[in-house]
């Protein structure tokens, strides 16, 4: 096998410095109640604290370290090698909102982990009436003499002011996804520095980005629904670093395999007149290397560039340097990944292609909940471990919902090779101006920080109608914005009175259990943004209970697998065929009371057989990038249907009183159950490339599901023409199975004589998974009565 290379992160690290400085500015922060407890790491000294008990305990839970969690770099795209991680013991306090700073922080809380979560120490019901308090000290390390110190958050939920020895840090900002920084050089005392941290998130009662938070109780409770404990205050990790004056603060990079190049800006702070350089490289020998103007687009040569996708994400290293008259004054680390995402006409159907080639995407919606430190993984290792479960049960894709993660998360999503779906987060009512002008800001933000991973490969606006405005407008927006990505203008356009913009790069259909029937237009691709929510309960890994839903509970865990497994093979079978790109399954994990997931809510338990659901992903990504012909029937000829179970092969289909049977019939069989088992193909009443069947002595009346046992009937509307429409998949030996034209994954079957659309996983008497595929294959042949 070719090893996958992956870009190697630098460490963090001081400078070199002489000892007696390194011993002065121990005792220093000894005395200031601060200690360096490791290199690139400044934290609060651990005083009497501890965590609150989580409701469920995740593998991780009891590896959070007290006063140095999240240790890792928190920025993997743009990497330096000095810096110091804040994480760890602050002092805190819950005012009032419209009070000022508390004359004392009377309790403490381990950072980054929201006041709700038991890791926090804090474990408490925030509300719009609260304010959010923090405090601690922290010495600048001598060796970052003449430079200039950046405060960093990752995030912070949602209003966030910031102090530096009680004067203000830059302005207050006003999100809760987006990272933001200050320079704050100019309020350092030399010494031991005072930092306070204020927050106040309205939660749903305000017009931002929520997402799925609520102001809930924060311990276990029925109800809740789909949505989840809200996250307030600061969630991601703060850490503090030098840089020179002028220096960079993003790189924008976009691959472009058509001319093996990649377009780069070098964005700054004090870069005017300055240039930049950007090397890429593998294994430490460059592969290409270009200048020019910082702020402005040039591009680097990657010749024969290795395409990164799931199957091989293949990372190159990239080094990007600013120059003052030839001399490098900042210099950052950071990866690339060259691919391409678009759309184009496969076989007739618009589909999206990676590489130019399309590859149907698989994934599920991840809710990025956990039950210890709610919108925060306790560790890094936890924040991969969901992405590599997506990689372990075979799905290239998963679909980010009304979260947007830390950096990290993107890292681990680009290094092992999982296409993204980014949905912006939404607000909870349709917003007012001043709510449109914020949450559009952020969405900026949002795609300036996230625009160079290659893993990320469509924006999703809004979902479901969610507080929805101008949604036409949006879309060409983010288009315009980063013209590189696919656009999803509304994920669920049929559902919840959301209302379609008509544009953007796909058709998003929401369907429960589904997987439904959406189709591609003349300019989107069709997608399924959510389906499944198979539910099952495992005791003794449930957050409240006896409290979880689904929208269908499975009795155990071998329904379960038979039913997932028979949604995706309608999806390759049927679904994916007639145009259908992209399916998002709902969900990775059970999120407090919704038991939909794979794994359970604590992720000690996987609740579907793994080699299973990755052999039925693998089925349907292969079939995407090698479609086998389709099962064409001879239309406009009369035909009888065979029975194919052994011991049963001289049997048909054939209609009595109304109902459909299967009877024997022969030679010596009388006219009229000769005429009762001829039926008419015809092309399908509710979509070409399916067929219905026309009574050959009733013209008119036809093969028609309802409620799940088979008729003969005529009539009108398009519930009757989809009813009575059944889709070709190929079966064993030549035979034939029959998909329901709107129900996918369920096809018609012969049990106890009858004829019953049957569920594979199903927990009908007619769903038996005994000789289920024979039972579901007909032979079709030459008509009984001509």
């Amino acid at each position: 096998m070719r090893r996958v290379h992956t870009p190697r992160l630098p460490l963090p690290r001081f400078r070199r410095r002489s000892w007696w400085l390194t011993a002065l500015s121990a005792v220093l922060a000894l005395l200031a109640g601060t200690v360096l407890t490791g290199p690139g790491t400044a934290t609060a000294a651990p005083r009497a604290w501890a965590p609150k008990p989580a409701p469920m305990t995740t593998p991780w839970t009891d590896q959070v370290p007290v006063d140095r969690p999240l240790p890792e770099y928190p920025r993997p795209q743009l990497t330096r090698p000095d810096w110091a991680n804040l994480n760890g013991i602050w002092d805190f306090a819950v005012t009032p909102e419209d009070a000022g700073r508390p004359a004392s922080f009377t309790e403490q809380i381990r950072v980054p982990f929201v006041a709700e979560s038991a890791l926090s120490g804090i474990q408490r019901r925030i509300t719009q009436d609260d304010k959010l308090w923090y405090k601690r000290t922290f010495t600048v390390p001598a060796g970052w003499n003449g430079r200039r110190v950046q405060l960093n958050f990752g995030a912070s939920d949602w209003r966030t002011t910031v102090w530096v020895n009680d004067r203000q840090a830059g302005a207050v900002h006003n999100g809760g996804f987006d990272s933001f920084s200050y320079d704050i050089t100019g309020l350092l005392n030399g010494g031991t520095n005072t930092l306070v941290v204020s927050v106040w998130d309205p939660t749903q009662t305000g017009g931002q980005a929520v997402g799925k938070q609520r102001i809930n109780d924060v311990t276990p409770h029925p109800g809740g629904g789909i949505f989840y404990t809200a996250a307030s205050g600061i969630w991601q990790t703060v850490w503090l670093e030098p840089t020179a004056a002028a220096h960079i603060t993003r790189l924008d990079m976009v691959p472009d395999l058509t001319d093996n190049r990649l377009r780069v800006t070098v964005r700054g702070a004090g870069t005017s007149g300055h240039q930049a350089r950007v090397t890429v490289s593998t294994g430490g020998t460059t592969v290409g290397t270009a200048t020019g103007p910082a702020g402005g687009e040039f591009t680097v040569p990657v010749p024969n560039a290795r395409r990164w996708s799931p199957d091989d994400p293949f990372l190159y290293d990239v080094k990007a340097e600013l120059l003052s008259g030839g001399t490098a004054v900042d210099s950052v680390g950071s990866y690339t990944g060259m691919r391409s995402i678009g759309l184009a006409r496969v076989g007739g159907l618009l589909r999206p292609v990676l590489n130019g080639e399309f590859v149907f995407q698989t994934g599920t919606l991840d809710q990025g909940y956990w039950p210890d430190g709610i919108y925060t993984a306790p560790t890094d290792a936890a924040l991969r471990y969901d992405l590599q479960k997506h990689k372990d049960l075979g799905f290239n894709m998963v679909r980010k919902h009304i979260k947007v993660e830390p950096q990290r998360w993107f890292y681990w999503a680009d290094r092992l090779g999982l296409l993204v779906w980014q949905d912006m987060p939404s607000m909870e009512r349709t917003p007012d101006a001043a709510a449109r002008t914020q949450w559009e800001a952020e969405y900026d933000r949002i795609i300036d920080q996230h625009r160079s991973s290659p893993s990320l490969v469509m924006w999703v606006n809004q979902n479901e109608g969610w507080g929805q405005y101008d949604q036409a407008r949006i879309a060409d927006e983010v288009k315009a914005y980063d013209p590189s990505r696919l656009v999803d203008n509304m994920s669920g356009v049929n559902c919840c009175g959301a209302v379609d913009g008509g544009n953007g790069d796909v058709v998003d259909h929401h369907v429960y259990v589904g997987p439904g029937t959406t189709v591609p237009s003349a300019t989107r691709a069709a997608v399924l943004g959510e389906f499944g929510g198979l539910g099952f309960e495992v005791a003794g890994h449930e957050w409240y209970p006896g409290g979880g839903f689904s929208y269908e509970d499975q009795p155990d865990l071998a329904h379960l697998d038979n039913r997932f497994v028979g949604l995706l093979d309608g999806i390759r079978e049927v679904r994916m065929p007639r145009g259908l790109s992209a399916s998002v399954y709902t969900e990775i994990t059970d999120v407090e009371n919704e038991a939909n997931g794979l794994l359970t809510y604590d992720r000690q338990v996987v609740k579907v057989d793994e080699a299973r659901v990755r052999a039925a992903n693998r089925a349907l990504i292969d079939a995407s990038r090698r479609p086998a012909a389709p099962v064409t029937l001879p239309t406009g000829q009369y035909t009888s249907l065979r029975v194919t179970t052994p011991g049963y092969t001289d049997r048909y289909a054939r209609h009595r009183d109304g109902a459909v049977f299967t009877e024997v019939v022969g030679g010596g069989s009388d006219a009229l159950l000769k005429n009762d088992a001829t039926w008419r193909i015809v092309p399908g009443l509710a979509g070409s490339g399916c067929h219905s069947f026309e009574s050959r002595n009733y013209p008119g009346e036809y093969l028609r599901h309802r409620e799940y046992r088979v008729y003969k009937e005529g009539g009108s509307g398009d519930l009757f023409r989809a009813d009575a429409t059944f889709c070709p998949v190929r079966g064993a030996n030549g035979g034939v199975r029959l998909s329901a034209y709107n129900f996918p994954e369920q096809y018609l079957r012969h049990y106890d004589a009858e004829l019953w659309l049957a569920t594979p996983g199903g927990t009908h008497t007619w769903d038996n998974p005994a000789l289920f595929t024979e039972d579901t294959t007909w032979a079709v042949e030459a008509p009984w009565a001509p």
